[in-house]
């Protein structure tokens, strides 16, 4: 049978995953695909003190899960797929990702990429010098004038509207005026809670919709809440008022019958209608 010589870096590799794989709370498998290096440096120092980061080759993640001898944790495998790092933490698995998502950093557009906003070059003095960019910018309608030896943007134009195709031309020109429309960062895939033996799978961080979706639960449960009588700090104002409401249309309530009591007693006292009844 024939042996599979493993080198002392892969075994020191190996061994390290799983000293952290053993001490850490928190594992996060996270996509790294098309994520310059540069940036991708930038992010993981950002993470210092949060997380410890490593990218090693996908045979070495799975040695180590497999001397970890953990059926849960072997789960994760399915998400080690191409271009992914591997993340070990003492923080929540939730908290991690949502650090992950909001550490992003500016990038560069790429021809056939869709614009995720209106993308504008704005007016106002550029690095650019006169040569072939006049050609180029001209090729896009940007108005332009020369302005101490160097290409000034006459007016403000947006370039690619949103949703919309960028072109090799657009693309070229953003990146000479430095314009980065995009923002990238690395993205969550799975996580696993040591301490919990929990695997959370298709992890998806949106904080914005997240919180657009409790504030359209709350507006619906708060006047539920006052509707059923039930007594909070948010709800107590309300039900107090509406107690008044009640009150008044009560007291008003009670105040037309009194009203009607008198006028059928005044008019059961009547003379006349005393004669009558005797007659």
């Amino acid at each position: 049978m024939k042996s599979t010589h493993i080198s002392e870096e892969k075994k020191e590799t190996v061994k390290e995953l799983n000293d952290l794989i053993k001490s850490k709370k928190t594992i996060l498998i996270a996509s790294i695909k098309n994520i310059p290096t540069s940036q991708f440096q930038e992010m993981t120092k950002k993470l210092r003190g949060k997380a410890v980061v490593k990218v090693p080759k996908k045979n070495l993640i799975f040695r180590a899960l497999e001397n970890a001898k953990d059926e849960t944790l072997a789960k994760i495998e399915e998400q080690i797929k191409d271009s992914v790092a591997i993340l070990f933490s003492d923080i929540d698995c939730f908290e991690l990702a949502a650090e992950l998502v909001n550490n992003k950093t500016p990038a560069k557009a790429k021809a056939g990429q869709e614009a995720p906003e209106d993308i504008e070059i704005p007016a106002g003095p550029t690095e650019l010098l006169p040569g072939p960019a006049i050609s180029e910018l001209g090729a896009l309608g940007i108005q332009i004038q020369i302005d101490k030896g160097k290409i000034s943007i006459k007016e403000a134009k947006v370039l690619v509207k949103k949703g919309q195709k960028i072109s090799s031309g657009a693309a070229d020109i953003m990146s000479k005026l430095d314009i980065k429309p995009f923002s990238i960062s690395l993205i969550p895939l799975a996580g696993y809670d040591a301490h919990e033996k929990k695997l959370y799978l298709d992890i998806k961080i949106d904080r914005e919709k997240t919180l657009e979706e409790l504030k359209k639960a709350f507006g619906k449960a708060l006047p539920f809440a006052v509707d059923i009588g039930y007594v909070c700090k948010d709800t107590i104002g309300f039900l107090i008022g509406k107690a008044g409401m009640h009150e008044k249309a009560i007291t008003h309530r009670l105040r037309e019958t009194l009203k009607n009591e008198e006028a059928i007693e005044k008019l059961t006292n009547t003379p006349e209608v005393n004669s009558e009844g005797n007659n």
